[in-house]
């Protein structure tokens, strides 16, 4: 796969992992997750673009894939406090309980 047609795919997936979020459509970030974490383990070392345009092109497809995870953590970092909270009552209840 070529470099530019990496980092394409890679903010299209980032893309779905966004709207994934919004829905709390949890499974589906998860899948798309572990495509994301499968494409980037599997991938040998890319040459880089050689056109000027296709170098642009590169440097907004990464920025458009880190404001896509910022917005994926928007929308995630709550849910994941809240799971943090709710198992941290749990383990305090079951101390409670035991004593």
């Amino acid at each position: 796969m070529q470099e530019l047609a990496f980092y394409e795919t890679m903010s299209a997936l980032s893309g779905q992992m966004v709207h994934a979020a919004r829905a709390n459509d949890w499974n589906r970030l998860v899948e798309l997750e572990r495509s994301v974490a499968h494409m980037r383990d599997d991938v040998d070392p890319l040459p880089p673009p050689a056109a000027l345009a296709d170098r642009a092109r590169k440097v907004d497809l990464i920025r458009k894939i880190l404001q896509d995870d910022a917005e994926i953590r928007r929308h995630t970092e709550p849910w994941l406090e809240a799971a943090r909270r709710f198992l941290d009552r749990q383990d305090y209840a079951r101390a409670a309980h035991r004593v």
